[in-house]
């Protein structure tokens, strides 16, 4: 055997023992996925999470909600570039973070980091189990100077993952407006676009019969049978009151997500489709990233109530 092979040799010897040490990590970081869930995403967990909501993650909120159709759009060119084969396209599209990150996001991906994955943060992080998981094997310790962690999308798939809290608060928030209407209105209001012009409706009702020159009781029965009809100036500041009340109370949103999705085994799967994006891209150089489906199940909230609001004007 010639020296290039024999390095040959080593160098794929090497590689799989690589290989092999990382998959016992990641099969390692899926048996912690449910005691971390159970942690921080019960009542009481979450309420810790979102003591970092106090503070610009109320103004974030709101700014999320404008530029998630952006992030989506975003999203959907990327997979069109790939179909294309325009690949280099595909990744920078998939790479841009449109949505603002904020001090809840944060927190939940320094947890992941530190309790989930056992990776450092950044170049001064704590230890990395990752490496020291492969440097277990001696035939690649004098790897562990390189370093194992996944970094080249680590921050992307993160990214991408922590960017689901907003569309999941997003769809509690359509899931309070579409319960407020029924129970105080009896209608289908899935947003603001629709629960604006409801309200100011039994607004400009309740203030005509109150009105009504022979008395409440007789208004009542007039106004049953001839409706008041709201202003526009009404209806338009009505909704966009109940739109910047429905944006603060995305902030704090997950409070009640949260263990709703624990309950569903929701946040379980979502995390173990994270550790297998890692898992792909570290051990095969490839993979399609983190797929966040939540940001599309929260758009066709938007376009139900858009619709309705229209079908409604």
């Amino acid at each position: 055997m010639s020296e290039n092979e024999a390095d040959e040799t080593e160098r794929a010897e090497i590689r799989a023992a690589v290989v092999a040490a990382a998959q016992r990590y990641f099969a390692d970081r899926r048996a912690r996925v449910d005691p971390f869930v159970d942690r921080w995403f019960t009542l009481r967990g979450s309420l810790r999470l979102h003591r970092a909501a106090f503070g610009w993650d109320i103004a974030r909120a709101p700014a999320n909600i404008a530029l998630a159709p952006v992030h989506v759009g975003a999203r959907l060119a990327a997979a069109g570039a790939r179909a294309a084969g325009r690949r280099r396209t595909a990744e920078w599209l998939g790479a841009r973070q449109v949505m603002l990150e904020t001090d809840v996001m944060r927190r939940v991906r320094a947890l992941i980091l530190a309790e989930l994955l056992e990776l450092p943060a950044g170049a001064a992080g704590g230890g990395d189990a990752l490496a020291e998981t492969i440097a277990r094997d001696p035939s690649v310790r004098r790897l562990l100077a390189a370093g194992g962690a996944p970094t080249a999308k680590l921050d992307t798939i993160l990214a991408a993952y922590a960017g689901t809290r907003s569309a999941v608060a997003e769809m509690t928030t359509a899931l309070a407006t579409l319960g407020a209407g029924a129970a105080a209105l009896h209608q289908l209001t899935p947003g603001a676009l629709t629960l604006g012009p409801a309200v100011a409706a039994a607004m400009a009702q309740s203030a005509a019969i109150s009105a009504f020159p022979l008395g409440a009781a007789a208004g009542s029965v007039w106004y049953g049978f001839m409706p008041a009809a709201a202003s526009p100036a009404l209806v338009a500041g009505t909704t966009a009151g109940l739109m910047g009340g429905a944006a603060v109370f995305a902030a704090f949103a997950g409070v009640l997500a949260d263990p709703a999705q624990r309950a569903l085994g929701l946040h379980r799967r979502r995390l173990l489709r994270l550790i297998d994006a890692m898992e792909q891209e570290f051990v095969e150089g490839r993979g399609g990233g983190f797929a966040a489906r939540e940001h599309y199940v929260a758009r066709l909230f938007d376009l139900v109530d858009a619709g309705m609001g229209a079908m409604r004007l």
